[in-house]
């Protein structure tokens, strides 16, 4: 058992990784031994939390939207440059959308779609020989999908897009987890809840209210998600194959609602 949660020794790349949900992951996996290489849209940001993280471990900075598939391939070409094969992808990169029913636009309906669910499948296409090259059958590579728990129950935001394109990330996850198992490369999912994040407003800005509606009594912690992200990557998770987790304090599969109304 000894062991058991180390990433020693492995790369990762991790989208989104800049900042919230991504951010709190690239820490977890530098702390425990990865070299971590995360992007984001936003050059200036990417850099500075690259260097903010790199007291952690080596973690490298790759600019890049990836919300094309121009840009997934870019991604992986740039990642290339730095590494021969690659342990772990998490495909955090994502958007949101709110807007009334009789109102939601479809430039808004795309930009979630597309970040969400197309990027997702393209980047992890893109990265499919790299994934290869660094799994066997006694320590696969991962994909690690980020979803949400608003694709496993409804919530109360008009946010159409969102909660269909996280509910299409878990069933994606499933899909590609029975093809690419074959490689050697296991596919799983974390279905995050309250987190402070850009994304969750409302759990940044009213934390204490919203733990209200939580059964665990408060929102998520870095090391929460750090820590669900790491039993996945590690070989500790290496018989986790298709399944997505929810990382929320009890909100799916209880009933309640972490977003008052």
């Amino acid at each position: 058992m000894k062991g058991l949660f180390s990433l020693k020794g492995r790369t990762a790349l991790v989208t989104g990784g800049s900042r919230n949900i991504g951010k709190m992951i690239a820490q977890g996996f530098l702390e425990y031994g990865a070299t971590v290489y995360i992007a984001s849209r936003k050059a200036a940001d990417c850099d500075k939390t690259a260097e903010e993280l790199s007291k952690y471990g080596k973690c490298v900075s790759i600019p890049q939207d990836v919300s094309t598939v121009a840009g997934c391939q870019e991604l992986a070409a740039k990642y290339l440059k730095h590494e021969k094969s690659l342990d772990i992808l998490v495909n955090n990169a994502g958007a949101a959308w709110g807007a009334p029913f009789d109102e939601f636009p479809e430039s808004g309906w795309d930009k979630t779609m597309n970040l969400n669910v197309k990027s997702l499948f393209f980047l992890t296409q893109a990265l499919h020989g790299p994934l290869k090259k660094a799994a066997s059958h006694e320590r696969p590579a991962k994909v690690i999908n980020i979803a949400s728990i608003d694709g496993i129950r409804i919530n109360p935001w008009e946010t159409y897009a969102y909660q269909a394109s996280k509910a299409a990330v878990i069933h994606l996850t499933r899909k590609l987890a029975e093809r690419l198992i074959k490689d050697d490369i296991c596919v799983s999912g974390i279905a995050p809840g309250a987190f402070a994040s850009e994304m969750n407003r409302a759990a940044r800005d009213h934390g204490d209210e919203v733990a209200k509606r939580i059964p665990a009594r408060r929102i998520g912690r870095t090391e929460d998600m750090a820590g669900a992200a790491i039993f996945l990557a590690s070989k500790a998770g290496d018989y986790v194959v298709g399944d997505t987790i929810a990382v929320d304090g009890g909100v799916a599969y209880s009933g309640f609602s972490h977003i008052p109304e």
